[in-house]
């Protein structure tokens, strides 16, 4: 059983009401269990002023951490937008700092996005893309990037724990693996887009904007985004209902679309942005022997059903693959 100070989840996430509630939920068996607290005290327990004061206790996408930030999370800001600083040009930067600017002016608070394995050019895009919302659209999608941040750190934490443990401790080394595997199970809020409110509830807005199915794949074994996998989304049009088991499939799926994850392990669009998705059988695949040749799994499939009560609501199909296991769930 884990318990940690309240300055080591405050690392985590700057919220203090956060902090404080994650204190009183301890100790924890498991990441898993410490990630699944963090959620819904986020979501279901801290209040605005909460949400916030974490925004405001990260730094400003292409600057660095001020000295006041505790020194746990300053190191992890650092490594996070390191691909981002890594990849910006002084250009690129200095349009970057005055959309930043631009975005505060309006919305009240810094752009928050999870920027680890993002381009600075990425993540301008992405800034740009978010800047016509509703401010109340806006807060929650900060809220959604936040919890992301939070559970990768808190990742970082555990595993950080049991390592500087395990030196000369059989039991404990037994431990950095279960932390590992771990991994495959806790990243859920990382890799939704943004649609769960800050109560935990699917958005009930019919417009959409983005596609009905969507997918995103994080390498676990990095503790990263994967960028670079080949993704296929088909339906099922064979001449049975759906497809059996242990008969051949020929011909009998029929491709929507295809595209490659990016910087952040989203995929592109695979299917048109749409109200009412057919309903039917659909399979996601993923290249993932192009990705991790020396894993296990040349490919992954991913099969599942949309009824026609279920043709108005968003489906996201994320991959937490490693090379020698991987899972999957239906996100929101």
């Amino acid at each position: 059983m884990e318990r940690y100070e309240e300055e080591e989840y405050l690392a985590c996430c700057g919220s203090t009401q956060f902090a404080k509630e994650m204190v009183k939920a301890s100790p924890f068996a498991s990441v898993h269990e410490a990630v699944a607290a963090a959620r819904d005290i986020w979501f279901n327990k801290v209040d605005v002023n909460g949400w916030l004061e974490a925004f405001s206790a990260h730094p400003q996408i292409g600057q660095s951490p001020s000295p006041n930030h505790p020194a746990a999370a300053a190191q992890w800001s650092k490594g996070e937008q390191s691909t981002a600083l890594a990849t910006a040009t002084t250009s690129t930067l200095q349009e970057l700092l005055d959309w930043n600017a631009r975005y505060r002016h309006k919305f009240g608070f810094i752009f928050l996005i999870c920027a680890s394995g993002r381009s600075t050019a990425e993540i301008l895009a992405d800034l740009k893309k978010r800047y016509p919302n509703r401010p109340i659209v806006e807060f929650e999608i900060a809220a959604q990037e936040q919890m992301k941040v939070t559970e990768l750190r808190l990742v970082k934490l555990f595993s950080s724990k049991i390592k500087s443990t395990s030196k000369g401790d059989q039991h404990a080394t037994v431990s950095v693996k279960k932390a590992e595997e771990d991994r495959v199970s806790i990243i859920g809020g990382h890799l939704t887009k943004t649609s769960e409110s800050s109560f935990g509830k699917t958005s009930q807005i019919s417009t959409r904007t983005r596609p009905p199915i969507t997918t995103h794949v994080l390498d676990v074994s990095r503790g990263s985004p994967a960028a670079g996998v080949e993704v296929c989304l088909e339906i099922w049009k064979g001449n049975h209902p759906r497809p059996l088991f242990g008969e051949p499939d020929v011909g009998g799926w029929v491709i929507q679309g295809s595209s490659t994850t990016d910087g952040d392990g989203r995929s592109g669009q695979l299917m048109s942005i749409v109200d009412v998705v057919n309903p039917g059988i659909y399979r996601i695949s993923f290249n993932t022997g192009k990705y991790c040749p020396s894993g296990f799994f040349p490919c992954v499939s991913i099969v599942f059903e949309i009824k026609e009560s279920q043709n108005r609501e968003h489906f996201h199909v994320p991959l937490l693959l490693s090379p020698f296991s991987f899972t999957t769930y239906r996100g929101s």
